[in-house]
């Protein structure tokens, strides 16, 4: 970066959570640098901030080994585009946001075409879990990496990563959104209960979860009793999440808003959710959650390979406790998951074994001083300006 111009910053999201992210950090450096412009991938969120999206990313939102495979040419075409595009717009520092598949091999490409522009990497591949190796050989075209978790700093510097810096979780600036007001805890306590539906908000978790999640919920009702069922979905993915519960004997009223899925969470006595980002929602919420997940055969073999984690809930790794009951492929039946729904209904250990653990995240994600954008900002500036 020279004095004459304003700086060029690249960014690159392919998912909507990405965006979200980039679309705060993005709003941050402007305020720190009036003048700033942006240039490479992102979602409406980071249009509405300033930045022209070379393509449009829903293109790119996919997930799992299979789906990769099939879309590779496509995928790497795509790849060879966004870092040609940045490398011509020569900009001042890139930060790449999430999905390593495809924000890592820009990256690698970028780094080779311009080896003193500095790359920040906002959120962690997950090293910690499977694959270790990655972080030592992210050195070659990661400068620094914004961590969403607590424990990825010293992960990073154990398995020779690049510098690593927890700026904390998005949920640590939405706590209001998540925890109930008086009129709402009294309703979380009221019956019959609020159980929250989430069998996942890509297509393919959609395709594996739904089913067995409405027979576990029919299941629940036989063992304790009516309940209300609050399914929240993406906009749109309505249409096929309602032909998809149509048959359900337990209908449950599905919300698309984020609003009314926040509502939601604020009221829920429980929830029956598939492994993800929103098991920490949960915990943050203060809902007591069975985990399911079910994956391809492919992946299974794959995962039972290389993950060495204790558990795949985000929830309980940040906790550091496997709390919240994790049943995994074909443990992951409907009689199974009721009854281990069941108890989270009633005053019983099962529950205080999970409200307790979920009244230290405060401590553990700094919830209440942590400003996620504000921190990351302020390494991507310090990294431009080195």
């Amino acid at each position: 970066m020279t004095a004459a111009r304003c700086p060029t910053i690249a960014v690159v999201a392919t998912e909507a959570s990405g965006d979200r992210l980039g679309a705060g950090l993005l709003q941050a450096l402007r305020a720190r640098v009036p003048g700033a412009r942006f240039v490479g991938l992102g979602g409406p969120e980071m249009a509405g901030q300033g930045l022209k999206s070379l393509f449009p990313i829903d293109e790119l939102a996919i997930i799992g080994i299979t789906a990769i495979l099939s879309r590779l040419p496509e995928l790497l075409g795509r790849i060879r585009a966004a870092a040609e595009a940045i490398v011509a717009e020569a900009p001042d520092v890139l930060v790449i946001i999430d999905s390593p598949e495809f924000t890592h091999r820009v990256a690698r490409r970028v780094r080779k075409a311009m080896p003193g522009l500095p790359v920040v990497d906002y959120v962690s591949p997950s090293v910690w879990a499977w694959r270790p190796g990655r972080a030592r050989a992210m050195t070659a075209y990661v400068d620094h990496v914004l961590a969403l978790l607590p424990f990825e700093p010293a992960a990073h510097q154990r398995l020779g990563g690049p510098a690593c810096t927890y700026v904390g979780h998005p949920l640590a600036a939405e706590t209001a959104l998540l925890r109930p007001g008086p009129a709402e805890a009294e309703r979380r306590a009221k019956k019959p209960p609020v159980v929250l539906v989430l069998p996942g908000s890509r297509r393919g978790e959609l395709a594996r979860h739904t089913a067995v999640f409405g027979e576990a919920l029919a299941e629940l009702v036989e063992r304790a009793g009516l309940v209300e069922a609050v399914l929240p979905t993406p906009a749109h993915h309505l249409a096929r999440v309602r032909e998809a519960t149509a048959g359900w004997a337990v209908q449950p009223r599905i919300v698309a808003t984020p609003e009314e899925k926040w509502a939601a969470f604020r009221q829920a006595r429980a929830a029956l959710a598939a492994s993800g980002t929103v098991t920490l929602e949960l915990a943050v919420a203060g809902v007591p959650t069975v985990v399911a997940y079910k994956l391809s055969v492919i992946e299974e073999m794959i995962g039972r390979l290389m993950i060495k984690v204790p558990s795949i809930v985000l929830a309980n790794l940040v906790i550091g406790d496997n709390v919240m009951p994790e049943l995994i492929q074909r443990a992951a039946t409907p009689d199974a998951l009721a009854a281990a729904l069941a108890p989270l209904l009633g005053d019983t250990p099962e529950r205080r074994r999970q409200t307790e653990a979920f009244a230290r995240l405060d401590a553990i994600m700094e919830i209440g001083t942590a400003q996620p954008s504000e921190r990351a900002a302020d390494v991507v500036l310090a990294e431009m300006g080195r």
